[in-house]
């Protein structure tokens, strides 16, 4: 029987891997209010002279989001990228497919290069590419006017349309959940994989040093899950860096302990489609490692936005409010373990997006024309993209264990940590999967790590674990000092309060 104290020990020389900044991306698709009313509102008293929100913008810098994955999702496979680009009086207005919504174009390729540009230089784009209803030749079209400095025609009329300087786009997926019938355009693995061996093999030509998202499953549970991956690797291995991952987790028929244990799925998720990679790679007797882009992953409630669907059918609105899910604590511990699990596998996790950005299941908030707010889950994110860089330490916890319905035995204590190589911090993220009880913590730390002090000792959690922040009450949860953890001869020990996320950070 494991021991009620959770334990695990530190060492410098046993490490996972790097963590790569794309690893805390996030995503901005055109859906429901995540980018009118929500990045993008003129006339806003926040908005700047291109529309742009201050107040999103600002909160989106201190969330610390880096790669950002565009426009979509869903919407893409019925995209025609054409109509985002030149002057906004002449922009068509589109009917969108796949959320029975109308897109108006009045913000597009251009003004989200904007906003990245005014995030700051590490915010990069990650453009998907709609292989859904089209193919190679327009992916090479919208390389060509996106990266291409002057001299062609494409590349001439992003000049003339006011951008001078190329985008320099690094990061392109061929496609989005092209696996799944609801995708317009669903495609069987044959033929996607092999449309997406001739678009990578086209954009390479102009590129050789592009990195290329294959589509991987929708998620772990669809019935091609597995041979997918295979069939479509086995087309595109030597022509893509990585492959794609999507998954979501809610809270079901009142079963919380297995909603707090779905770091377990993602942890085997991944997993399998490592193994999937690597036996693909030594079918063809290659050297070379496929990464994961875990690209869509957070909680959302599907079954929430389902009977909204429900109730009143979608009649072609603009911007409606759609997947606006309002997020507990208990939400935000599940996102935290999530979390925790993307570091655990950050050798070869090395790209992921937090599905999305701004209202759509999302850690931002806005209400038109009135403030922005952070959700409960923005804290774990904004904490790890701040202190989660460095070198992942190898983290084997002996940890008291709990019985799911869904996922049997899981430990109580889901953990990782990080380390500066630089300043020699190390920061240990943890999550108390326990509803009603303190968990003791104790860490034996190697000498090598020469940790002295605690800088800081944070805590995400509350005595009502279905609190959330509302526009009402924007900040009714907020991360507070936590009490009693110690440094000593024999390590870090620490108590950690039930149903919590808490961040320790060693010096």
């Amino acid at each position: 029987m494991p021991s009620p104290t959770a334990r695990f020990a530190l060492h410098p020389a046993f490490t996972v891997g790097q963590v790569h900044p794309r690893l805390f991306g996030s995503f901005v698709e055109h859906l429901g209010r995540c980018v009118y009313t929500g990045i993008h509102e003129p006339g806003h008293p926040e908005a700047d002279a291109a529309g742009l929100r201050q107040d999103v913008l600002a909160l989106v810098r201190e969330l610390g989001v880096t790669a950002i994955r565009y426009p979509g999702g869903n919407f893409v496979s019925n995209f025609r990228w054409e109509d985002s680009v030149g002057p906004v009086a002449d922009r068509p207005r589109r009917l969108d497919l796949a959320w029975r919504t109308t897109e108006p174009n009045a913000f597009g390729l251009s003004e989200f290069m904007a906003f990245l540009k005014k995030l700051g230089p590490d915010a990069e784009p990650m453009l998907a590419l709609n292989l859904g209803t089209r193919g190679v030749a327009e992916a090479l079209e919208l390389l060509e006017y996106a990266n291409h400095p002057a001299g062609s025609a494409l590349a001439e009329r992003r000049i003339g349309h006011g951008d001078k300087e190329p985008f320099g786009v690094r990061m392109w997926c061929l496609g989005n959940e092209l696996d799944g019938p609801w995708q317009t355009g669903h495609k069987t693995a044959a033929e996607y994989g092999r449309l997406a061996a001739e678009t990578a093999r086209a954009m390479r030509q102009y590129d050789p040093e592009l990195t290329l998202v294959a589509c991987g499953s929708s998620n772990q549970g669809m019935p091609t899950f597995g041979a997918w991956e295979a069939e479509v690797l086995t087309e595109t291995y030597d022509l893509v860096d990585h492959i794609s991952l999507h998954a979501y987790y809610e809270e079901k028929d009142g079963d919380r302990d297995s909603f707090l244990a779905s770091a377990a799925d993602m942890d085997s998720f991944i997993e399998n489609v490592v193994a999937t990679c690597d036996h693909v790679g030594a079918k063809l007797k290659s050297d070379k490692r496929i990464q994961l882009s875990f690209d869509e992953w957070n909680v959302w409630y599907q079954h929430r936005f389902h009977e909204q669907i429900e109730a009143e059918p979608l009649d072609w609105p603009e911007a409606p409010r759609l997947l606006e899910d309002h997020y507990t604590v208990t939400d935000a511990v599940v996102f935290g373990s999530l979390l925790i699990t993307l570091l655990r596998h950050a050798d070869r996790v090395t790209a992921a997006c937090l599905a999305q950005l701004v209202n759509v299941i999302a850690p931002i908030m806005t209400e038109p024309g009135g403030p922005a707010w952070r959700q409960t889950t923005f804290f774990p994110f904004a904490q790890a993209s701040r202190h989660g860089r460095g070198e992942v330490l190898d983290v084997r916890a002996d940890s008291p264990t709990y019985r799911t319905k869904k996922y049997g035995e899981v430990p109580l204590l889901h953990t990782t940590a990080v380390r500066d190589p630089e300043s020699g911090a190390v920061t240990v993220f943890a999550v108390n999967r326990s509803q009603s009880e303190t968990l003791p913590l104790r860490v034996a730390l190697d000498a090598g790590l020469a940790l002295t002090r605690i800088e800081e000792h944070s805590v995400l959690s509350d005595a009502d674990p279905d609190a959330r922040n509302t526009l009402e009450d924007p900040e009714r949860v907020t991360p507070h000092p936590g009490e009693g953890a110690a440094l000593g001869a024999d390590g870090l020990t620490a108590e950690l309060e039930p149903l919590s996320w808490t961040m320790i950070r060693l010096a």
